[in-house]
């Protein structure tokens, strides 16, 4: 099963929204919001609330992909994000994750006894590739007792 085929199948969320996993790898995810009228905003667009879900599975999809290894010492959990809104978007749009800091490192503060915290940056595009947000997810790997 890849990333995104559990994701959808663990995560209601994901599967409500129809979101595709187009790419989920440690150094890249990225994932697509289909155009669906059910999810417009009052000017036609997708709701903010289905791109800011559309983001942070996308980071969510990196995490795994880049820790799915630590799954049975370590739960991966989103500590806060932020999101900006930029332009108006419409249709389809995509967010595209990358991780802030180098695996190892993260993993290295696991070994140690920390509970590490790294960032995930995401972008969403339209279709022309205008960016219409950002959003920056910090997570965080929390050992299990």
């Amino acid at each position: 099963m890849t990333v995104g085929e559990m994701l959808v199948a663990t995560v209601p969320m994901a599967r409500t929204l129809n979101l595709e996993f187009l790419e989920t790898t440690a150094d890249r995810a990225v994932v697509r919001l289909p155009d669906q009228a059910e999810y417009h905003n009052h000017i036609g667009g997708p709701h903010a609330g289905a791109m800011f879900t559309l983001a942070e599975s996308a980071s969510g999809a990196i995490v795994i992909a880049a820790f799915g290894d630590q799954l049975s010492r370590a739960v991966p959990l989103a500590v806060k994000a932020e999101i900006g809104y930029k332009k108006l978007a419409k249709g389809v749009v995509t967010a595209t994750a990358t991780l802030g800091r180098p695996v190892a490192d993260v993993i290295a503060e696991l070994d140690a006894g920390e509970r590490p915290e790294f960032p995930v940056a995401i972008e969403i595009r339209r279709e022309d590739g205008a960016v219409t947000g950002e959003m920056t997810v910090v997570w965080t790997l929390r050992p299990n007792a």
